[in-house]
């Protein structure tokens, strides 16, 4: 897998400060400390895949691809916020949120498990990075989000593509792929995406995981339309083995859909946001 694009390939000029929307520029910061943070993410992956040389090459070149997305993603947050100072915000997000870069074997139970897990977070970043270029009127930012949602597809097929290999030895049965894929779509557990808008952001309250759930929470899914969630359930079914546009797919399309505008609109009444 080879890097399509650089950061050189960016034409800054296309900078315009009155099209930069407060909102998506706090959900662009929050993006950009997890983007950079991908060689801990890819040291605990070949720590995981240790020996398969083939994805432990792979998984190099999805690191300088993420390096890339948050060197990117820090360069327009300096255009839109000059005050922004993204090493000191990075910094306070990788020792307040550790990832395990020592770990030998998946926290998922299994290697194929992993790769699923992989799969949805390709699927995420993807469909967000789509969803913030559909909402944007800022033209860098637009072209800076196309080319990285692009990336982020090329990730879930990557990550689809070795675990065929790994479902034909493990031979996880069906409800133990939906399993695992569903509780990561589900996930409530997580701090990774409120810690990192709240370090990012320089939260002016203490940090508990239940109240910036509901900021970031309301803040993302507030944007999302039904073709974005049609996209990621389609992505979703493909990996757990069944058609992509199928019965499946739409229930879950259905569900998902009105699941993120009931929780956007609750989350918003929460925060006292009209």
């Amino acid at each position: 897998m080879s890097q399509h694009w650089k950061f050189e390939d960016i034409d800054w000029s296309r900078f315009d400060s009155r099209k930069v929307n407060p909102s998506l520029l706090a959900l662009i910061k929050a993006g950009s400390v997890i983007e950079h943070n991908g060689s801990d993410y890819g040291r605990y992956l070949k720590n995981v895949f240790k020996g398969d040389v083939a994805l432990e090459k792979e998984i190099d070149a999805w690191v300088l691809d993420e390096v890339k997305h948050g060197k990117v993603l820090a360069e327009w947050i300096r255009f839109a916020d000059p005050s922004f100072d993204f090493e000191e915000r990075f910094n306070a997000y990788v020792t307040g949120f550790p990832i395990n870069v020592e770990a030998e074997e998946s926290i998922r139970g299994s290697r194929a498990s992993e790769l699923l897990t992989r799969c949805m977070i390709e699927i995420g970043t993807s469909t967000f990075y789509t969803v913030i270029k559909d909402g944007t009127e800022e033209p860098l930012l637009k072209q800076i989000c196309s080319k990285i949602a692009a990336d982020e597809l090329r990730h879930y097929k990557l990550f689809y593509t070795h675990l065929q290999r790994y479902q034909a030895q493990e031979k996880l049965s069906f409800f133990k792929r939906f399993w695992v894929t569903f509780n990561r779509l589900n996930e409530n557990q997580d701090d990774e995406l409120p810690f990192a808008y709240y370090v990012a952001n320089k939260g002016t309250t203490p940090y508990t995981r239940q109240h910036y759930t509901k900021v970031y929470s309301q803040a993302v899914y507030s944007l999302y339309g039904k073709k974005h969630v049609d996209q990621g359930m389609a992505l979703f079914c493909k990996a757990i083995g069944v058609n992509p546009r199928g019965l499946l797919q739409k229930l879950m399309t259905f569900m998902v859909h009105n699941r993120m505008a009931s929780r956007s609109a609750k989350y918003a009444a929460d925060l006292g946001i009209s």
